[in-house]
């Protein structure tokens, strides 16, 4: 599968893969991952970002203490 060039710029380019998702290269020819690549996409409107769901209080208390939270509160 050949990837097709979606925007070139003097920082980096960016290539749209075969399978839909993009990849980013820099200046130098090495790939860009992580929060940059994140960052260059949003940038260039690519991609958009959610923040990930909050768990609800009771569920945190749970996770955190275990089974020994999750008994204490069934005990009140």
């Amino acid at each position: 599968m050949a990837m097709k060039l979606v925007k070139k710029t003097a920082e980096y380019s960016i290539y749209q893969r075969g399978d839909e998702r993009y990849a980013v290269k820099g200046a130098d020819k090495k790939p860009v991952n992580g929060e940059e690549k994140v960052r260059i996409l949003v940038a260039e409107g690519l991609v958009t970002v959610t923040a990930p769901a909050e768990k609800p209080a009771e569920e945190e208390a749970a996770a955190e203490g275990g089974e020994e939270a999750a008994g204490e509160e069934s005990a009140e």
